[in-house]
């Protein structure tokens, strides 16, 4: 009696088991073939570089699927589940995420430019590197903490971006001020670069910050050093320089 019981109960395990994932299956097949999944369980689906531009999967459970470099731009993610889901370099140009759980979701280097976030949480996502990020998304701090990320990579033009959204949100930081200094700088813009130190030098001293003003006083000297046509010794490739400049990141941790 005790193994027609035991063998009963694992028929049926195996039979709901082996349905849930035919209807998991299904699912995706019935996205891939038509780009309309909504409510659909596509729960750690492997979707890496597809191209579901303009995908209906409004409620839909992507908790855990791989969506790295996939391209959902314009696709209808409201309500979705991405908990977990790698949405490494995916392009979500815009995607509408209203309403989408993003805990723990990877979007490094995902492009996010016109996307709709309203009412998102992304205080445990992984956004470092993300192009294009809505000003809505983080407060001044977020977005000098990643271009302070872009910056550590070399990627300047990225690091002044999400500057100037920090700047736009709170524009008495002078640290986001120095930081951008420096970007425009490596990226030989020695005017802006200066502007932005002088800045940086005015908001420190009104804030009774010796230490930043002095700091951003050297840095103007280095640079209008650097930009005089007459000395060869001294330019953004310049070691002596990029070290200057590149020994101000210790100070522009404090501020994380």
């Amino acid at each position: 009696m005790k193994l027609t019981i035991i063998a009963t109960t694992i028929l049926l395990l195996t039979s709901f088991v082996t349905t849930a994932k035919a209807e998991n299956m299904s699912h995706l097949r019935q996205l891939l073939s038509t780009k309309s999944c909504q409510q659909c369980d596509l729960a750690g689906a492997g979707l890496v570089t597809n191209n579901l531009a303009g995908a209906k999967l409004e409620r839909a459970n992507l908790a855990g699927a791989n969506l790295s470099q996939a391209n959902l731009a314009g696709a209808d993610l409201r309500g979705a589940n991405l908990a977990g889901a790698s949405l490494n370099g995916a392009n979500l140009t815009g995607a509408d995420l209203r309403g989408a759980n993003l805990a723990g979701t990877d979007l490094r280097s995902a492009y996010l430019t016109n996307a709709n976030v309203s009412g998102i949480d992304v205080s445990a996502a992984y956004l470092d590197g993300a192009i294009g990020i809505p000003t809505s998304l983080g407060t001044a701090d977020d977005f000098y903490k990643w271009g302070f990320a872009n910056w550590q990579k070399n990627d300047f033009a990225g690091a002044v971006a999400h500057y100037d959204r920090s700047i736009s949100l709170n524009p008495k930081f002078p640290g986001v001020y120095l930081a951008r200094s420096m970007a425009k700088f490596r990226l030989q813009n020695d005017r802006g670069a200066i502007e932005d130190a002088m800045v940086a030098e005015r908001l420190y001293f009104a804030q009774a910050d010796r230490e930043g003003t002095q700091v951003a006083q050297a840095l103007i000297a280095k640079i209008k050093l650097a930009s005089q046509p007459t000395d060869t010794n001294i330019n953004p490739g310049n070691g002596n320089m990029v070290d200057f400049v590149t020994g101000l990141s210790s100070m522009l941790l404090k501020f994380f």
